[in-house]
């Protein structure tokens, strides 16, 4: 896996004909994975809203006007019986966040456990609950956590026009605690906010070139949200949305980029048409969120999932991702 990709080449990558780069990324995807399997996953938010963050795109932000009301931790018993329901529908991967900037030392304890309630169930494991300390993340480390979702969001360019309240500096910083506890990284972005192909070359090429590529990789297509920030600018912009093709061709150069990562189409896939979802599953894309709702959004159900699996051919994933795979093979040789 190379890690030394240049700007210039990811551009390269994004100016080929369509069907060249989908050729390429199919070719890197079916070296990888299995063609006809898409990873199932579940995301839940377990601590909605009352963020002190002012990420432009979020309606759980306390500088928002969303109407989106803050609510504290749930329960360990309901996140555990929305987890066995997923189990139930067939995810594979349950994934919490929590409307926070950090975790307080005094949340961990729950978090922990809701970990091993989930580990138990036989599910893997995500959470994303805003910036880790290294105790923190040990912490998660150590109660059997698969994976820390901490997204980028967009390029260094633009991150400063989107967020305000925390650097493209801290987010690395969390994401190297994480690598750095053993935890799986799951890091990706929002394209749609109003930037520029160079913008989302920048956003690919910051992932593309970490230490570790991610062993997940989210690409947002952004919901713009009334009474935020972005989802007001944007609102009467119908050009500032990212269109079908331009998005297809980010998920098949995040493909080529980060040939063993799991690259998942996240939110915004509900307003996509089944050709748009089929374009990109070609290009690469091998897991979704499943389910009504994705935090606070809407996502497209699992009856339309199923239905779309059955038209396209298309299974759950039943092995394990290939990253994680190769990382318990080196531990075996070692």
């Amino acid at each position: 896996m190379r890690r030394d990709w240049t700007r210039e080449e990811i551009a390269e990558l994004f100016d080929l004909p369509l069907t060249e780069l989908l050729f390429r990324a199919a070719e890197v995807h079916r070296a990888n994975h299995p063609a006809d399997q898409v990873q199932l996953c579940t995301l839940l938010s377990i601590k909605t809203g009352g963020c002190p963050e002012d990420c432009g795109y979020c309606s759980q932000s306390v500088k928002a006007d969303s109407g989106v009301a803050a609510t504290k931790l749930m329960d360990v018993r309901e996140v555990l019986q929305s987890a066995a329901r997923a189990k139930d529908a067939g995810s594979q991967r349950f994934c919490m966040g929590a409307a926070w900037r950090n975790p307080k030392d005094r949340d961990m304890p729950a978090i922990v456990e809701i970990v091993k309630g989930v580990r138990a169930l036989g599910l893997e494991t995500c959470m994303t609950l805003g910036m880790l300390t290294p105790g923190q993340a040990e912490m998660l480390a150590e109660a059997g956590l698969d994976y820390y979702n901490h997204n980028i969001d967009t390029s260094p360019e633009r991150y400063g026009d989107v967020i305000t309240t925390r650097t493209l500096e801290d987010r690395l910083d969390t994401l190297e605690n994480v690598r750095s506890a053993g935890i799986n990284v799951c890091s990706g972005g929002i394209v749609g906010m109003g930037e520029t192909r160079a913008d989302r070359v920048g956003f690919i090429h910051t992932l593309a070139t970490l230490p570790r590529h991610p062993e997940s990789v989210p690409i947002n297509a952004l919901v713009p949200v009334k009474g935020t920030v972005l989802g007001d600018m944007l609102a009467d912009t119908p050009m500032a949305k990212i269109d079908d093709i331009e998005f297809v061709r980010t998920v098949a150069v995040a493909r080529i980029t980060m040939p063993l990562s799991m690259v998942r189409l996240s939110a915004g896939r509900e307003s996509m048409s089944e050709s748009t979802q089929a374009l990109c599953f070609l290009a690469g894309a091998n897991s979704i969120f499943t389910g009504d709702k994705l935090l606070t959004a809407g996502n497209a159900g699992d009856d339309a999932d199923a239905a779309l699996f059955a038209k396209l051919g298309l299974k759950a994933l039943a092995g394990e991702e290939p990253m994680r795979a190769c990382a318990g093979e080196a531990l075996v040789r070692a």
